[in-house]
């Protein structure tokens, strides 16, 4: 059973969250904060308490745009004590979700808050603390993938997905109609499609061969163009490629 607290300067979206996670059977107790300097002294308050103290709290929720102290300066000094509480990010901004997870964070939920996702980050949030089994998700499509728009779940594609981008514990999905955030390592989306024709041409990069217009040699300097967008390949990938093309080219 895991001890919440729920911080959010906007009232309304703090009552929302309190009555969501009041729902959730894991969530044994759960208080809520204004801002983040009266969650701070309730955290301190949790740490002096102990672990298993009536004061404990496992698990902070937390808004990121707030007056004073924001969210992400928060997540920074709580990296600081020897025991903090577990991190989950909720917010109406996307372009934040890289610095969060580079704080470690155990989940990044956008408003509106739908009662399934937040059912998600308790999940994740309780098998850290060990107070529940893993349980493997699997993709309910292996022909698609789920990302997450506006608090909203659906299924991209994987044929239209052109390339990715590695940005910390998350890859950004690339397609012609735009781009999108999972959290999923660049290295797990290479094992799972090398067999339908994806490929690392860097550290960063994952590409689709079926999308690659160009392979383009420039001084030296070879790169692989994917619509209007031209991508830099490293020398440890360049052979690989090469041999790839040329055996989809003849093939």
């Amino acid at each position: 059973m895991l001890r919440a607290l729920a911080v959010d300067d906007e009232r309304p979206s703090l009552e929302e969250l309190l009555y969501l996670l009041r729902a959730d059977p894991r969530i044994s107790s759960v208080e809520g904060a204004g801002d983040a300097t009266e969650a701070l002294r309730r955290i301190t308050r949790a740490l002096e308490s102990g672990p298993h103290g009536p004061e404990a709290i496992d698990i902070v929720f937390l808004d990121i745009q707030m007056p004073g102290l924001d969210g992400l300066e928060m997540a920074r000094l709580l990296t600081g004590f020897a025991r903090p509480p577990l991190v989950v990010f909720v917010t109406a901004h996307e372009d934040f979700a890289v610095r969060a997870f580079d704080l470690k964070a155990v989940d990044y939920i956008l408003k509106p808050v739908r009662k399934e996702r937040l059912a998600e980050a308790v999940r994740r949030a309780a098998e850290l603390r060990g107070a529940a089994p893993r349980i493997t998700v699997h993709e309910p499509d292996p022909d698609h993938i789920a990302v997450e728009l506006g608090g909203v779940t659906r299924f991209v594609a994987v044929d239209d997905i052109t390339h990715v981008e590695a940005q910390g514990d998350y890859a950004r999905l690339h397609t012609d109609r735009g781009s999108h955030l999972v959290r999923i390592p660049l290295s797990t989306l290479e094992d799972r499609w090398r067999s339908r024709g994806f490929v690392r041409i860097h550290r960063r990069h994952l590409v689709a061969l079926r999308h690659i217009g160009e392979l383009r040699l420039d001084a030296g300097t070879v790169s692989v163009l994917i619509g209007t967008e031209e991508l830099q390949v490293s020398r440890r990938h360049t052979r690989e490629l090469r041999d790839l093309l040329m055996r989809r080219t003849t093939g």
